[in-house]
């Protein structure tokens, strides 16, 4: 299963490891799913993972982001032809859209148009629990 993971679902997973997006992480990490990236996605992530209001130790965001440079799959996005209510959401939903993801994870939906492949991490952990079985 292939998906685009939102930086607001990183940051609460790291939050909040026994939350809903904090499983979606531990799928992750578990080799359950494939997150799809490109280099917008991977600057925005090094940008929100060392802001101070976090708190995260140096290391550790180091860490994250060698997950995500070599853990993930690289995609190169093309541009949409929607537009979408957040213009800072684009990488994200053209991601998803151009490495036909899965499914799109974001705690934000209503930023994306509606389409049935943006989940938040609690419905995403629903449709892989049925994907598993």
């Amino acid at each position: 299963m292939r998906i685009v993971l939102d930086t607001n679902v990183l940051i609460s997973g790291i939050l909040n490891p026994r939350e809903a997006p904090g499983s979606v992480l531990n799928a992750v990490l578990d080799g359950m799913v494939t997150v799809l990236v490109d280099d917008r996605i991977l600057f925005e992530c090094r940008d929100v993972l060392f802001r101070p209001k976090f708190g995260f130790p140096a290391d550790y965001v180091r860490s994250v982001l060698d997950f995500l440079e070599h853990e993930t799959d690289y995609v190169t996005a093309r541009p949409a032809r929607e537009t979408i209510p957040d213009p800072g959401d684009l990488p994200f939903y053209e991601v998803a859209v151009s490495g036909a993801a899965d499914y799109l994870v974001t705690g934000n939906a209503r930023h994306f148009p509606e389409m049935k492949f943006v989940v938040s991490p609690g419905a995403f952990l629903g449709y892989l629990r049925t994907y598993r079985s």
